[in-house]
């Protein structure tokens, strides 16, 4: 009988406690082999091209950095690459954009280690797996919401459709920051450079074109 091949796993978390938690506990499962670790954006972008693993377990926050943004820069470096999130935060804007750099699982910490293990092999065997406490969220999102590419306004980049999406329903620059993981700061320069895209001069107009053109009704873009 041929062996099967351990599914290779890299654990990705800002929290020393939590990431070497999560990597034993993987490590004692029987076809898991834990082959790195990261605690920020750079660093796990960097492990993942160093050990090629088969899923990446992804905190969202992760202090000096974004889950959402190495997620992006992972699948664009290594697009067969399954990116499992397991994150404090389960609200529909953080599933929303999980998903959209393409994330294919989404779970909250907390879950049982049996609910990990199967996350965790569904992922690598190329499914789609999401928490009970997500799944109608990342639903509705995916059956309603515009493709990436789809749309009006198709010069704005993929961020700067994400924060266009959170002004149009009602989010200041703080909010939007907490739910990217950005600083306040960078937000704000997302918002001047939507501006000038979209031929507005203030966040007022910017929400009145945005809901004309259904983005952030309904709770859609």
């Amino acid at each position: 009988m041929t062996e099967l091949l351990a599914v290779r796993l890299v654990v990705v978390d800002d929290h020393p406690t939590f990431r070497i938690g999560m990597a034993a506990l993987l490590s004692s499962i029987a076809g898991f082999d834990v082959v790195g670790e990261a605690a920020n954006q750079e660093q796990a972008v960097q492990v993942v091209l160093d050990t090629h693993p088969d899923v990446v377990i992804m905190d969202l926050n992760l202090g000096a950095g974004s889950g959402v943004d190495a997620t992006r820069e992972i699948l664009r470096r290594a697009p067969g690459i399954g990116i499992l999130v397991v994150t404090m935060t389960g609200d529909d804007h953080a599933v929303f954009t999980a998903i959209r750099a393409g994330a294919r699982g989404y779970l909250l910490k907390g879950a049982e280690p049996a609910d990990i293990e199967r996350s965790i092999r569904a992922v690598a065997g190329g499914g789609m797996v999401l928490g009970p406490e997500v799944a109608g969220v990342a639903s509705s999102y995916l059956t309603g919401a515009r493709a990436a590419t789809g749309g009006p306004f198709q010069e704005l980049t993929e961020r700067e459709r994400e924060v266009l999406e959170l002004v149009a329903r009602g989010h200041d620059n703080a909010s939007i920051a907490q739910v990217l993981v950005l600083t306040p700061k960078t937000v704000r320069n997302y918002v001047y450079a939507i501006f000038g895209k979209l031929g507005v001069n203030d966040r007022a107009a910017l929400v009145v074109k945005a809901r004309e053109a259904g983005i952030g009704v309904d709770g859609r873009a």
